[in-house]
């Protein structure tokens, strides 16, 4: 989803990876839908594993979530850093409300993002 958003947000102004410490067979349908809504993409997209040598290279690592951990690497220069998310389970809210809620909250937080990797003007 972050990756999905920053790419549309960006609309190339920044290069965007996703990946996963424990990716999944298939994108999320519900995610996709959701995201789709507000005109950002994820059908191109497929679950991957971190790369190393990508790991080492970028300027940001971005994990969603508490459970995922990245831990650096040797020769790493980027920085590492986690977005402890909404989650409206916990509330009660399913299915694609939360997907929604889940969606405004990382999107916020790639727009903040965008804004500082950019000039500073949030989009």
């Amino acid at each position: 989803m972050a990756a999905a958003l920053m790419a549309h947000h960006a609309a190339g102004a920044v290069e965007v990876h996703s990946a996963g410490t424990t990716p999944g067979s298939r994108i999320n349908a519900l995610s996709a839908e959701v995201v789709a809504e507000v005109g950002a993409d994820m059908s191109h997209g497929h679950p991957k594993p971190i790369d190393p040598d990508l790991l080492r290279s970028v300027d940001r690592v971005v994990v969603l979530g508490d459970e995922a951990k990245v831990e650096p690497l040797e020769g790493m220069h980027g920085s590492i850093e986690t977005w402890h998310t909404d989650e409206p389970s916990t509330r009660g809210i399913e299915g694609t409300e939360r997907m929604r809620l889940v969606r405004d909250d990382i999107d916020t937080r790639v727009q903040q993002l965008l804004a500082e990797l950019t000039d500073g003007t949030p989009a």
